[in-house]
C-alpha cells in the first residue's frame, strides 16, 4: 500500500487557471492581483522563492509611483499596506545645471496646488509617490498569499508554453503542467516569452550607467523631487519618508567603475558637489549600486494567446521616472479588456481582446519611449547655444500655465484614454 505520507508526483500534477504569467516580480504579481480581484484565476511562476519576493534586502532601487499608478494600487486593494511607506511628491524642480558653473537660474517648478481637482484628481492630489521597491514586492507577496484567485509557483521555471488556437499549456521543469486561457510575459527586458514568440524589439544601451543611493540629510525635503541635468546624465533626487533622499545620478559608463571604488567618503563628496546644501549636510543611509541603462521596445505586445507588460514589452530611461508606471498602465488596460471580455462569456486569450490591449498601449508607450529617448539625448550634453535654449524652454513652460497644467496631468499619469482602476472606478 502507498505511504499515504508521500508526496504526489508532480508529473501528475495539473493545475488550472485563467491566466498563466510568466514573472513574479512587481509587474506579473500586480498583474495577478488585478485579474484576482476581479474574480478571474491566475497562476504564477517565478524562478525565486517567495522568501526572497519578500526578503528586505535593500537593492537600492526606488520607484517614482504616480498618482494614477497609486490609484491602481488602491483599486486592487494593496495600497493600504504601501501608504504609510510612501512619500508624496508635492512638488517637482527641473533644472539644467553644470559642475563647475552651477545651476542654471533658469527652471522649472511644478506645485501640485497648481492643478484643479476634477472626476480623476483629489483635492490636493499630489502628484505621485517614492516607494522603495522593497516595500512594494512585499505588499504585493502578502496580498498574493490572502488572495484565493491567486497561485504563485516558487521557486519553479517554465520549460515550455504551448500555446493553441484552444488555449495555453504550461509544462514546468519539474513536470507540473498549467491550463489556461492566456499566457502573460511578465518576465523581463529578457523575457523567454516574447523571444519564443519571435517578437523582435528594438534594443539599444545608453552611453550611460546609473548609480543608485540613498542619503540622510539635516533638513526635511518637504517632498520635493528635483531632477537637476547635468553634462552625464540627470541627476534625480527623490523625497523617501523621513530626512532621506534617493539619489539616481545617471553617469557617463566610463567614469561609473573610478566612482563606485571611491571610499565612502570620497563618494558622498562627490554626490554632495552635485546635490548642493539645500537640505544642509549629508549621510549615506545605506549601500550604492550601479545599473546600466538602456531603451528597448517590442515590435508588438501580442501573438496568439500571450501579452507582454512592463519591462517584457518596454523599457525606458529613468529621466521621467515613468518606466514602471507605465508597466502600471499596461496592467490597468489589459486587466479591464480581459475582465470585461470575461464577464461577457468571450475568450479572454481571443485575438480581438488581445487587439484591443495593443491598440490601446501602443501608442502612449511609443510616444513616452520616444520623448524620454528625445529628453535624454537633449540634456547630456554641454554645448552652451543648446544649454540656453533649453534653460529658455524650461523657463517658458512655467510662464505658461495651461501647458504647464499639460505636463503636471502627464507627470500625475491621467492623461489620455484611462483605464477605469486609474480613474479610481472599480474594475
Amino acid at each position: 500500500m502507498p505511504n499515504p505520507t508521500d508526496q504526489p508526483d508532480p508529473t501528475h500534477i495539473e493545475i488550472v487557471a485563467d491566466v498563466l504569467i510568466a514573472g513574479g516580480g512587481l509587474a506579473g504579481m500586480t498583474m495577478a492581483l488585478a485579474v484576482a480581484h476581479a474574480g478571474l484565476r491566475a497562476v504564477v511562476v517565478e524562478r525565486q522563492a517567495s522568501s526572497v519576493l519578500k526578503s528586505s534586502t535593500f537593492d537600492g532601487r526606488t520607484s517614482a509611483i504616480s498618482y494614477g499608478s497609486a490609484r491602481i494600487f488602491e483599486g486592487i486593494g494593496v495600497w493600504p499596506a504601501m501608504v504609510d511607506v510612501a512619500e508624496p511628491i508635492l512638488d517637482i524642480r527641473v533644472a539644467d545645471g553644470n559642475l563647475s558653473e552651477g545651476v542654471s537660474p533658469l527652471f522649472l517648478h511644478y506645485d501640485h496646488r497648481e492643478l484643479l481637482p476634477d472626476a480623476v484628481i483629489t483635492p490636493d492630489a499630489p502628484f505621485g509617490y517614492i516607494l522603495e521597491n522593497r516595500a512594494i514586492r512585499t505588499a504585493l507577496a502578502d496580498a498574493a498569499e490572502q488572495s484565493s484567485g491567486v497561485e504563485l509557483l516558487a521557486p519553479a521555471v517554465l520549460s515550455s508554453v504551448e500555446r493553441t488556437p484552444f488555449g495555453v499549456l504550461g509544462e514546468l521543469v519539474d513536470g507540473r503542467r498549467v491550463k489556461a486561457a492566456l499566457a502573460i510575459g511578465a518576465d523581463g527586458r529578457n523575457s523567454a516569452q516574447r523571444q519564443s514568440a519571435g517578437i523582435a524589439v528594438t534594443d539599444f544601451r545608453y552611453p550611460q550607467t546609473s548609480i543608485v543611493c540613498t542619503v540622510a540629510h539635516e533638513q526635511p525635503h518637504n517632498g520635493v523631487a528635483v531632477e537637476l541635468f547635468l553634462p552625464g546624465g540627470p541627476f534625480a533626487m527623490l523625497p523617501l519618508p523621513g530626512q532621506r533622499t534617493n539619489i539616481v545620478w545617471s553617469e557617463k559608463t566610463e567614469l561609473v567603475d573610478s566612482i563606485m571604488a571611491l571610499d565612502d567618503a570620497a563618494f558622498l563628496e562627490e554626490v554632495s558637489r552635485r546635490f548642493g546644501d539645500w537640505l544642509g549636510e549629508l549621510t549615506l543611509a545605506g549601500p550604492r549600486f550601479a545599473y546600466p541603462l538602456g531603451l528597448l521596445h517590442a515590435e508588438r505586445y501580442t501573438d496568439r494567446r500571450l501579452a507582454l507588460i512592463g519591462d517584457a514589452a518596454h523599457a525606458i530611461h529613468p529621466i521621467a521616472g515613468q518606466g514602471f508606471n507605465m508597466g502600471l498602465r499596461d496592467i490597468a488596460a489589459l486587466a479591464e479588456a480581459v475582465v470585461d471580455a470575461h464577464r461577457l462569456g468571450l475568450d479572454i486569450g481571443d485575438a480581438a481582446v488581445l487587439a484591443r490591449y495593443e491598440r490601446w498601449r501602443r501608442f502612449d508607450n511609443t510616444l513616452l519611449a520616444t520623448v524620454t529617448d528625445g529628453l535624454t539625448r537633449l540634456f547630456s550634453n554641454d554645448v552652451a547655444p543648446v544649454r540656453l535654449a533649453r534653460d529658455i524652454g524650461l523657463a517658458g513652460v512655467g510662464k505658461i500655465l495651461p501647458l504647464k497644467q499639460l505636463f503636471m496631468r502627464h507627470a500625475m499619469g491621467v492623461v489620455g484614454t484611462l483605464p477605469r482602476l486609474v480613474k479610481g472606478d472599480p474594475l
